[in-house]
């Protein structure tokens, strides 16, 4: 099954199996485009790059943040700055924000979803997995 960016929404968080060529695998499913990882399931993300990465690209995981302890942000293939105004409105959430490149994101969501941690991720698909 294949998952088009837009489409729509997967209702349990899942395990990150594969990412690259532009998307991601979980769940036995197939999702081109970005993805948006919350407890209340997978949801396709429409940024594609880490300008794109605003308060409002990320308004459904602060929606979320009563449920999340860490956000982990993957803003594609490299590091890359994001908006001053998203760590504070986290932190006044009690979410811990990290930003990295989409493959560390990947690997760290991975990681903390396994030990039953209250995590989400905002995650850029990338073309190539490093």
């Amino acid at each position: 099954m294949t998952w088009e960016a837009g489409q729509g929404h997967y209702p349990y968080q899942a395990v990150i199996d594969a990412y690259g060529d532009g998307g991601f695998r979980f769940a036995e499913m197939s999702h081109r485009g970005s993805v948006m990882s919350l407890p209340t399931g997978m949801y396709a993300w429409d940024v594609d790059a880490a300008a794109g990465i605003t308060l409002q690209s990320l308004s459904r995981a602060l929606e979320a943040a009563d449920a999340l302890d860490v956000l982990l942000i993957g803003t594609g293939p490299d590091i890359a700055a994001i908006s001053p105004d998203i760590r504070p409105a986290f932190r006044e959430k009690g979410v811990i924000i990290e930003a990295v490149s989409t493959g560390s994101a990947v690997r760290t969501y991975n990681v903390l979803l396994a030990e039953n941690r209250a995590v989400g991720a905002a995650l850029i698909s990338v073309a190539k997995a490093r």
